[in-house]
C-alpha cells in the first residue's frame, strides 16, 4: 500500500521514476491525476489553491544564506544531538516486536535545503519523506539527494543490483504541512526543526506509537544580535505550543544546548538572512551592525531546545527501555 495520497482527491498515489499517478478510486468521476518528478527529483504535490501566495515559503536568497551559514558549522552540536537523540528512537523501534519487518518511514517536515534531513536520512530509517512549501529549497534538498545517491528511484536500483543501502531513500515533496499527502498513521516519526507546528495534522499521520522531535530557539537565542536588532526585545517561548499537542503527545524528554559564535560580517549577514529578523529589523539597524562588525568578529550564542514527544497511545512496557536508550 503505497505511503501516498493524492492532494487533489485523496486516492491512493503511486510513486514512479517518471510520474507519479492517483488511481482516482476516490474521485467522484474516478479521475486519475498525474505529477510529473522534476529532472532534479522532487515532486510537487502543493495545488494552487492551497498556497497563500504565488511563491511560498522561504526565497532563494534565504535558503543561499542558509546554506551557507549552516556548511560552515555553527549548527552542527545542535544537529549532532538530534540525530543522537533520533538514531535512539529509531532502536528502540526496530526492537519493537511489531515492527522487525516492516519498513521504518519518517517525515521531516520544513526540511529547508535539507542541513538536517540529509544528516537524518544515516539513522537508521528506511524512507526519509522531506517536505517543505517551499519550491526552491526542495529543489536544493532534492540536487543534493541526487547526487549523494538518495534518492527513492535511485535506492530502488541499488537495491535491486544488490549494493548496500546506508542511507535511507529520500521523497522531496513540494506541499503544505497543513495538507500532508500521506496516509493515515503510515509515519513512524516526524522531526519539526524550526518548521510549523500542527498538532491534529502530526497525530493524523503518525502511527498509535510514533514520535515528535521539534527543535525550537530557546531563552536568550542570539540574544546580543536582537538586542543590536530591535528595541524591544521579546523573549522565545518555545514551550507555548506543548498545551496544543498535550491532547495527542506526550513529553518524554526535553534537552537544551548551546554554541558560543563569533562570526565575520559576511557570517552575520547571512544569520540575519536565514532568520526572520531580514524583514523584521530596520535597515538602517542592521546595516549599523554590519558596520561595526567590519572591524572585529562579533560574539553571541545560539541557544535551542529540543523536545522528544510520543502519541498518546503509549507501550508502557516499553516507556522504560525508552527512557534508558534516549537518556544514554
Amino acid at each position: 500500500m503505497s505511503l501516498f495520497v493524492c492532494p487533489l482527491c485523496q486516492s491512493p498515489l503511486q510513486p514512479a521514476d517518471d510520474t507519479w499517478r492517483c488511481d482516482g478510486s476516490l474521485h467522484p468521476k474516478q479521475t486519475s491525476h498525474p505529477f510529473d518528478v522534476a529532472r532534479q527529483g522532487y515532486v510537487n504535490l502543493l495545488p494552487v489553491q492551497q498556497k497563500k501566495s504565488k511563491a511560498p515559503g522561504d526565497s532563494q536568497q534565504s535558503i543561499d544564506a542558509r546554506k551557507r551559514f549552516l556548511n560552515a558549522g555553527h549548527y552542527q552540536p545542535l544537529n549532532d544531538l538530534i540525530c543522537q537523540k533520533m538514531a535512539a528512537l529509531l532502536t528502540v523501534k526496530k526492537a519493537s516486536i511489531n515492527q522487525k519487518d516492516k519498513p521504518i518511514n519518517w517525515l521531516d517536515i520544513g526540511c529547508g535545503e535539507g542541513y538536517y534531513t540529509q544528516a537524518m536520512a544515516q539513522t537508521g530509517m528506511d524512507v526519509l519523506i522531506a517536505a517543505d512549501i517551499s519550491k526552491p529549497a526542495v529543489v536544493e534538498l532534492a540536487k543534493t539527494s541526487k547526487a549523494l545517491g538518495r534518492l527513492w528511484y535511485q535506492q530502488a536500483k541499488d537495491s535491486a543490483s544488490k549494493e548496500t543501502i546506508k542511507a535511507a531513500a529520500i521523497y522531496p515533496l513540494v506541499t503544505s504541512a497543513a495538507h500532508l499527502p500521506l496516509r493515515a498513521h503510515s509515519i513512524n516519526g516526524i522531526s519539526s526543526i524550526f518548521s510549523p507546528i500542527l498538532p491534529a495534522a502530526f497525530n493524523e499521520v503518525l502511527s498509535d506509537v510514533g514520535y515528535l522531535i521539534i527543535a525550537k530557539p530557546d531563552i536568550g537565542h542570539l540574544a546580543t544580535m536582537r538586542e543590536a536588532l530591535f528595541d524591544d526585545v521579546r523573549e522565545h517561548d518555545s514551550e507555548k505550543f506543548l498545551q496544543e499537542l498535550a491532547p495527542y503527545f506526550q513529553l518524554l524528554e526535553t534537552h537544551h544546548i548551546s554554541s558560543s559564535l563569533n562570526l565575520s560580517a559576511e557570517e552575520l549577514a547571512d544569520l540575519m538572512t536565514m532568520t526572520p529578523y531580514a524583514y523584521r529589523a530596520r535597515s538602517d539597524k542592521r546595516q549599523a551592525l554590519l558596520a561595526e562588525v567590519a572591524a572585529q568578529p562579533f560574539a553571541t550564542e545560539a541557544k535551542f531546545v529540543i523536545y522528544i514527544l510520543q502519541k498518546q497511545l503509549l507501550n508502557r512496557i516499553n516507556k522504560s527501555y525508552l527512557m534508558k536508550i534516549i537518556s544514554c
